[in-house]
């Protein structure tokens, strides 16, 4: 059947659906050469009477089958981070049941799994964030206490309130060297930039992204001992380089880079990127049958399979950057891992029909949906639903 969808511009253009998937089964070798995470959306309860500014509703088994499928891959779950909507419809209550609840599927099925620490339960008020340093650090041992007893790593993410609150470099070191000294296991630092959260801008104390770099490394060579990795997400492959080159010896980059993955995991003659990586949701069979072509040398393999996905991840990811969790969770209705396209905090939203609908054109090219038939019929009923004849 010919599908006609919806541009920017108001017209329609015709497009013919695949009708058979890529094969990527479950299974295969562990991945060797690089350690891979997925960050992971959660599936909303569509029929909790909620609304957009409720605690989230989620619909745990839903949730918890897609984390199965990712470890079926062979990935690592990166959780309750900012891919499962983390200040963006799930609230500290949801994020600690979700951790818990993925960190025991995780032990119960033998997957590799990382949990988001932040502050997100000191809220923001009318004035601002009205806390001393006090209290962003004691929020932040409160989530670390969660993750560790949870029995995951730890990935210690970058805090609005401590962007707040913070007077200069100095209070990033602080608490970041607080933290660290507490911390049972070696953990992940996380460097979000403002394009995915437009509150963190001018994070580890300066919006001179030289500076803010000096003082990240700083936090680091004081205790490289207590850092597995950073993880880097400010979509600058150069800069990336740059910093995973003045890294301590033993201490991982994990790129969060969504426009320029391929060639920072693939790597130079200096060193690679491993990976933490919101396209991995939609990406994950095929990102990691990439990454075991990767562990044969195969690095033209590697990028032959990879590289055409970048399209679709820039896509998802243009600005406003933060909405990408919209095509995210869009792509995992249409592949059949949850029954709706209904999101936390109503973001659904988010991304307007044509976004989607390329969204679904460019996943479908790469042969993305387990099911290409049902994927057609649900692209169908939403064009039909927003009144596009067909």
């Amino acid at each position: 059947m010919t599908l006609h969808l919806p541009a920017a511009d108001g017209s329609t253009r015709p497009y013919e659906p695949r009708t058979e998937p890529a094969a990527f089964a479950p299974g295969g070798a562990p991945l060797a050469s690089r350690t891979v995470f997925s960050a992971a959306h959660v599936v909303a309860d569509p029929y909790a009477d909620v609304t957009p500014d409720s605690p989230a509703a989620v619909d745990w088994d839903a949730t918890l089958a897609f984390r199965r499928h990712l470890w079926s891959h062979g990935l690592g779950v990166a959780e309750a981070m900012d891919t499962a909507q983390r200040g963006m419809g799930l609230d500290w209550a949801g994020a600690a049941e979700l951790i818990r609840r993925s960190a025991a599927e995780a032990k119960a099925v033998g997957g590799r799994i990382a949990c988001g620490v932040g502050t997100d339960q000191l809220a923001a008020t009318e004035i601002g964030y009205p806390y001393g340093l006090d209290q962003v650090r004691a929020a932040y041992e409160e989530q670390l206490a969660v993750v560790e007893t949870a029995g995951a790593q730890a990935v210690l993410m970058a805090s609005r309130a401590l962007t707040a609150v913070a007077k200069g470099p100095e209070d990033y070191l602080e608490v970041y060297g607080h933290l660290l000294r507490q911390a049972a296991e070696p953990v992940i630092l996380h460097w979000l930039g403002p394009m995915f959260d437009p509150a963190l801008e001018g994070y580890w104390g300066s919006t001179d992204l030289d500076a803010a770099t000096r003082t990240f490394l700083d936090v680091i060579a004081a205790h490289p001992d207590k850092v597995d990795g950073i993880k880097v997400s400010l979509l600058d492959a150069r800069r990336e380089v740059e910093l995973r080159r003045l890294l301590p010896d033993g201490v991982r980059c994990y790129t969060g880079d969504d426009f320029n993955y391929p060639e920072l995991i693939a790597g130079d003659d200096r060193g690679f990127s491993h990976a933490l990586l919101g396209i991995f949701d939609p990406l994950g069979p095929l990102a990691a049958e990439a990454v075991r072509r990767l562990d044969t040398g195969d690095t033209a393999a590697f990028r032959a399979l990879l590289d055409p996905t970048v399209e679709l991840s820039r896509h998802l990811f243009q600005a406003p950057t933060r909405f990408y969790k919209t095509g995210v969770v869009f792509l995992a209705w249409l592949a059949g891992h949850q029954s709706h396209f209904t999101m936390v905090g109503g973001l659904q939203s988010a991304r307007s029909l044509p976004h989607l609908a390329r969204a679904y054109e460019l996943a479908d090219g790469l042969g993305l949906f387990p099911d290409p038939a049902l994927a057609e019929s649900r692209m169908k009923t939403l064009l039909t639903v927003y009144g596009v004849a067909q």
